[in-house]
């Protein structure tokens, strides 16, 4: 099974990450991932028939061994992204996600917190990987009412007593945000960024350590302390210079005052809102000016909660608004778990484990864009009446599409007679068997 051949074009974009016999069994386990029942490194090859063609150690060596960089893949795949961006700042969104993962061996393995069976009283944890993850946001003509997050980096964290265990430097979830962002930033100085994260990329270690060309958007505690900008000194003034002017409200304290309704469509619906916001400055980070937004929902069942942007001269609901755009990165967790295995591969050693998983979340990013450039074309809308609502294609969509046209091209280049009608159906039973 191969796949179609706009599909291989694209992925030969990043082929110089990789040396011409590690890109060739590279593209077969791509191949075999999207084709495959069960994403691990055997599976794969099988779906993608390439089972005759090496030993399937060569596979595994891919990931455990081969010198190649994550991290130079992930910023090639943002070189395939920047013809679908806008001239201003490119959106980026932060988060983590847990990998359930069974045995002792594994590398990096640990109790983390799941938020899937957790609750807000409760909160449970489970035994596997969690993964630092950051995306580029980006909307596209087919669906231009709807956000992708496309994961570009990514980091393996590692809890404190792993670390301890294995002699490792442990490193806390934002301090792998920000060697993620210094990564890309560097690499892009003349590009400006602008980072969405949740609360927890949203403390001191990240505000205070963002790099010159990366802004943030982030949640921020209803008690936080807030701060005017200091008083300009005087001259001839004795002692240390202040750090921080008067003392303002609380985001709390905002929606007490004064406060206006708006109306906002965010995470697909229509939202009406009491929103307060002014500019200050946090207790931890007192030399940046923020735009502090204070929201209490009157509609959609949601909690009263602040928000803060470094965009300190953007309105509320622009800050509003670009919060909303973190939720795409959710959707891309789910659709990588339940539809390319995300959490299935079985790797132990490091550089296996390193490489394998954010291999998934790579290819997700791959099947958006070739959708986007020319999968489209070839979607057809199911007739699912079940699905009245349905706006636009789906992550499955695109999937499909992407085996419905590479099993297409098989078929039309062989013969109809003879022979061929034979490769026909051996093709399609392949197929068939290896759908997932």
């Amino acid at each position: 099974m191969d796949l179609v051949t706009s599909f291989v074009e694209l992925v030969q974009q990043v082929a110089f990450v990789f040396t011409a016999p590690t890109f060739n069994s590279f593209l077969t386990v791509l191949t075999g991932w999207v084709f495959a029942r069960r994403r691990v490194i055997t599976r794969m090859i099988e779906a993608a028939d390439a089972v005759d063609s090496k030993h399937h150690s060569a596979f595994h060596r891919v990931f455990s061994t081969a010198r190649w960089s994550l991290d130079e893949l992930g910023l090639a795949t943002l070189g395939l992204i920047e013809p679908w961006l806008d001239e201003g700042a490119v959106l980026l969104s932060l988060d983590d996600t847990l990998a359930r993962k069974r045995g002792l061996k594994v590398f990096g393995v640990g109790m983390h917190h799941d938020p899937l069976l957790s609750t807000r009283k409760t909160a449970l944890t489970n035994w596997g990987h969690s993964w630092v993850v950051l995306s580029v946001i980006v909307s596209f003509p087919f669906r231009p009412d709807h956000y992708f997050s496309l994961p570009i980096l990514f980091r393996l964290y590692v809890n404190k007593k792993t670390a301890t265990k294995k002699g490792l430097r442990y490193r806390t979830r934002p301090e792998l945000a920000v060697e993620m962002l210094a990564a890309l930033c560097k690499r892009h100085e003349n590009r400006r960024f602008h980072v969405i994260g949740d609360s927890t990329y949203g403390g001191q270690s990240v505000l205070g350590h963002l790099p010159e060309n990366c802004d943030l958007t982030s949640r921020l505690d209803l008690e936080a302390r807030l701060y005017d900008a200091p008083p300009v000194r005087k001259p001839g003034t004795n002692g240390r210079p202040r750090k921080r002017g008067r003392r303002l409200p609380s985001p709390r304290r905002m929606l007490a005052q004064r406060t206006r309704r708006v109306g906002l469509n965010i995470y697909g619906r229509r939202d009406r809102a009491r929103v307060a916001d002014q500019v200050a400055r946090v207790h931890a980070v007192p030399e940046r000016p923020l735009r502090i937004v204070a929201v209490e929902p009157l509609t959609g069942g949601r909690r009263t909660q602040a928000f803060y942007s470094t965009c300190h001269e953007a309105s509320a609901e622009q800050v509003l608004t670009w919060y909303a755009r973190r939720w795409s990165i959710e959707e891309t967790f789910h659709d990588a778990k339940g539809h390319l295995g995300f959490e299935q591969p079985q790797s132990w050693t490091r550089k296996a484990v390193e490489r394998t998983a954010p291999t998934a979340m790579l290819l997700y990013s791959l099947i958006v864009l070739w959708f986007a450039a020319e999968g489209h074309r070839h979607y057809r809308v199911p007739n699912r009446p079940w699905y009245r609502t349905k706006s636009g294609a789906s992550f499955a969509d695109m999937l499909n599409t992407l085996r419905c046209e590479s099993v297409r091209e098989q078929v039309l280049l062989l013969g109809l007679h003879g022979r061929g009608s034979r490769n026909v159906m051996k093709t399609l039973f392949n197929a068939v068997q290896q759908a997932a």
